[in-house]
């Protein structure tokens, strides 16, 4: 069967880093049976011939008007869609959507009528958030990494930027390529606009947002970028909960050595 990715290199290219971060989601066990979700931003890479295709679905209402999104492209995950399938078949498991004039709905334009993530209202209005702020960011990733969650079960950790600088603490790399720290949502109802919303207003200040007893969402220029700032946070809870299991409270690095990084890598925060 013919795909839209055939002879379309740049998007083929899109598409298989998203595949490719699915397949790390599964294989890390942040993506149970069909959690966690993905969108991307490919309105840049869509041309003439794919704009006047004819939709697959009928217009479909995403629940609120989103001005920023007027006539743009997303591929997206696929709503009750795993990730280990979306990494072996992308276009089987997630759907290119076209959102329409009326900026308050959409149709599915390739490959399949695979509807997309519940929790699209959240990813689209964080890119609605995005390009209207002038960004150049085009992915947004919600994942569950078992870690990081496990850390927003106490409450200390939820107070502003406690776990952005107990993270950072850990390891030098997480203060470098996390450089904008960890956001913080109290618990909201996945996929409500409350929880987007919330969401829009941590990305004010930060890439990464932890959603309380849920997973995190990160938003970047490509879909590697956001997770790798997954990644690494990650990697500092794992080093934070591994010094606690052997019996000692991490000293991690002083406030002295966090602002000779601050300085030396010339870091926002």
């Amino acid at each position: 069967m013919k795909s839209i990715l055939d002879n379309r290199p740049l998007l083929a290219k899109q598409v298989a880093e998203v595949a490719e971060v699915a397949g790390y989601l599964w294989q890390k066990g942040w993506a149970e049976r069909n959690g966690g979700n993905i969108t991307i931003n490919i309105t840049a890479v869509i041309d003439d011939e794919l704009r006047q295709m004819r939709p697959i679905s009928e217009p479909i209402p995403i629940g609120k008007v989103l001005p920023q999104l007027k006539d743009c492209f997303f591929f997206c995950k696929g709503t009750n869609k795993r990730m280990r399938d979306l990494s072996r078949q992308p276009m089987e498991n997630g759907a290119v959507i076209h959102i329409l004039d009326d900026c308050s709905s959409y149709v599915i334009v390739a490959d399949k009528p695979v509807k997309p993530t519940s929790e699209l209202s959240s990813h689209l209005s964080m890119h609605n958030y995005l390009i209207g702020k002038g960004s150049n960011y085009k992915a947004a990733l919600h994942t569950h990494p078992i870690d990081l969650v496990a850390m927003t079960h106490h409450p200390a950790f939820l107070e502003k930027d406690v776990l952005t600088n107990l993270l950072w603490s850990m390891i030098p790399e997480t203060r470098a390529f996390c450089p904008r720290g960890l956001g913080i949502v109290p618990y909201k109802l996945p996929g409500s606009f409350d929880l987007a919303d919330a969401t829009i207003r941590e990305l004010a200040e930060y890439d990464v947002v932890m959603w309380e007893k849920h997973g995190i969402c990160a938003v970047g220029e490509n879909i590697m970028e956001a997770f790798d700032m997954v990644d690494t946070l990650s990697k500092s809870a794992q080093i934070y909960l591994t010094a606690k299991s052997m019996g000692f409270e991490p000293q991690g690095t002083t406030p002295e050595q966090m602002k000779e990084l601050k300085e030396v890598f010339g870091l926002p925060k």
